[in-house]
């Protein structure tokens, strides 16, 4: 059995895939100050976690991944990880990384007007200093900055190709008969960083998280905060390139909190309507599949149409609408699943007939609604 956990919207987009065979990966990292005196929407996220790999008797990710810099998905990270670099943040109490994964916009990209700058700056220098090393680190795309900032370093591309990963490519670090998950890369593209104005949503990670179980194999789209233009491009270069399966989905991480900008720019009026590459791609989910959103409560109010920051209610009806056209199970929203005051973590199963929700996982006290889903041959 695998697991995936979602946090609350408090804390960022951060979620932890925990596989059969130990080995845990942890996508973004933010944990909020008031929530160690249990002040606000979010889980104490530094507690948790140390919790976890105390029980489990490790002091160690296997891998942590920042899918980009943006505040919400690295806050407060510089306190809890130990950096290689920095002697400063190596004290005994801090959690190691074994592989770090960042995209290549992190380690060139300037940060000297950034609200976190001392923060993401501190990411960066961990990130070159493990690319220069040679190891413990996973660096996604090949922009030609990246080339440049090897070869200013006396170092080549082809020196350190075994830590650069491009779209459309698996990660080695995981082997899905191994360790029963493989990890596709859809995103980013050398052109989203040497192109584009946006380096942090627009050169994100994005991934194909497909999990073996037995014979069965079930597919995660595993996105953070990216845009239409973004997906539709990962559409169009899956088909080109043959990767089409890779689109396929049992699990749909909504990506920015339930924003209509990653179905289409404009919001419309009761729903968004998709562009035509996002609407292929919600239909290429599997029957029983769930959508995860992390994002606060979606009420349909007339306040609610005509909020500007998400979540945003006409992209709820819009995802709801393509989960019944692929018969799927459940929309499920991180802040409507337990109490506001005391939230939980959603935690998902992957077992051999399905991925459903944990029902013990309610650390809350309430129940969640479980919906087990029908099994499928392999």
């Amino acid at each position: 059995m695998h697991q995936i956990k979602y946090y609350p919207v408090g804390n960022g987009d951060t979620s932890q895939i925990v596989l059969e065979n130990g080995k845990r990966i942890l996508v973004d990292y933010r944990h909020v100050k008031s929530s160690e005196d249990n002040k606000g929407p979010e889980i104490n996220l530094a507690q948790t976690l140390r919790t976890e790999l105390a029980e489990s008797k490790r002091n160690y990710f296997d891998v942590v991944a920042f899918t980009h810099g943006d505040k919400d998905h690295i806050e407060n990270s510089t306190e809890f990880f130990w950096f290689e670099w920095k002697k400063e943040y190596q004290s005994a109490n801090r959690i190691k990384i074994n592989e770090l994964w960042v995209p290549a916009a992190l380690i060139i990209e300037d940060f000297a007007n950034d609200e976190l700058s001392q923060e993401i700056v501190d990411w960066r220098q961990e990130a070159r200093f493990r690319l220069k090393k040679g190891s413990g680190i996973k660096v996604f795309s090949r922009p030609d900055q990246l080339k440049k900032f090897l070869e200013d370093a006396g170092l080549t591309v082809e020196s350190r190709q075994h830590l650069i990963v491009n779209a459309g490519q698996l990660v080695d670090t995981f082997n899905i008969d191994a360790d029963g998950v493989e990890f596709f890369c859809h995103s980013p593209f050398m052109k989203h960083v040497d192109e584009g104005d946006d380096l942090r949503n627009g050169a994100a990670l994005v991934f194909n998280v497909r999990f073996k179980v037995g014979v069965q194999t079930y597919d995660y789209f595993c996105v953070g905060d990216s845009d239409c233009t973004v997906l539709e491009d990962i559409v169009a270069i899956s088909k080109l390139k043959g990767n089409e399966d890779r689109l396929a989905w049992d699990l749909y991480n909504i990506p920015h909190h339930c924003s209509h900008h990653a179905l289409n720019p404009e919001k419309g009026d009761k729903m968004t309507v998709p562009v035509k590459g996002v609407k292929e791609l919600l239909l290429k989910g599997k029957e029983g599949g769930y959508m995860l959103c992390s994002s606060d409560k979606i009420e349909i109010t007339s306040a609610a149409y005509e909020q500007k920051m998400p979540p945003h209610i006409q992209a709820k009806i819009t995802y709801d609408t393509y989960l019944k056209a692929v018969n799927g199970c459940r929309f499920l929203v991180t802040m409507e699943e337990s109490p506001s005051a005391k939230p939980a973590p959603i935690v998902f199963k992957i077992e051999s007939h399905g991925i459903y929700l944990d029902t013990a996982a309610a650390t809350s006290g309430i129940a969640y609604i479980a919906s087990q889903r029908t099994p499928r041959a392999g």
